[in-house]
């Protein structure tokens, strides 16, 4: 007995159907190439941190950041503060605790609707919301306290723009050194945190 086939219209519609899951499968790896984003490597005498970095959130962070670690502005500097349950900061000064001298300051990228989680690496600055240069810290814990929520002098938080996807153990061992007083600041490591370099993965 000869088999049925279907109308031709469904015929159709089969082959068409089985065409886009075939593109499908090809175009995702594209698109997920298409969409990486810069990683760069933290290198300490503690270990290695790595980053991921999110341009599409806070272009001009990102830019800024990447122009210190392209020029080797970070290389030779301290993790210079560092407070348990709270955050690791650097890039900003050498271990002999002399600051070095920096680029313009960049405008502030806090409202991009990333949050001040554990993990994720943000733009350190004075009270003056626009004054963000080199340095820069890793949280240590989820600190909703730094994040935006309005555009007012105490409102404008801190500008992420990344997240440690390996080496997470690292930044908490840093968390734990001893720390005492330097000079005019608190918070500093006893024995130097270094960043020994940072370059783009």
């Amino acid at each position: 007995m000869k088999e049925k086939q279907p109308p031709s219209h469904l015929r159709t519609l089969k082959t068409f159907t089985w065409a886009f899951l075939v593109l499908l499968v090809l175009w995702t790896p594209v698109q997920a190439a298409e969409q990486r984003f810069p990683q760069v490597v933290i290198e300490t005498n503690m270990g290695d941190i790595e980053v991921e970095l999110y341009p599409d959130k806070a272009p001009n962070t990102v830019g800024n950041f990447l122009r210190y670690v392209g020029s080797r502005f970070y290389d030779g500097t301290i993790f210079h503060r560092v407070i348990y349950g709270f955050m690791i900061q650097g890039g900003g000064f050498t271990k002999e605790m002399e600051q070095k001298k920096t680029l313009d300051p960049i405008a502030i990228e806090s409202s991009n609707g990333l949050k001040n989680d554990r993990g994720t690496i943000a733009m350190a600055r004075t009270s003056d919301p626009n004054s963000a240069t080199s340095q820069f810290f890793i949280n240590t814990r989820n600190n909703s306290s730094l994040d935006y929520y309005a555009s007012t002098m105490r409102g404008y938080g801190y500008t992420v723009f990344g997240k440690v996807i390996k080496g997470m153990d690292v930044v908490d061992h840093i968390e734990m050194v001893n720390t005492g007083s330097k000079g005019y600041m608190d918070d500093v490591p006893v024995k130097p945190v270094m960043i020994e370099k940072i370059f783009v993965k």
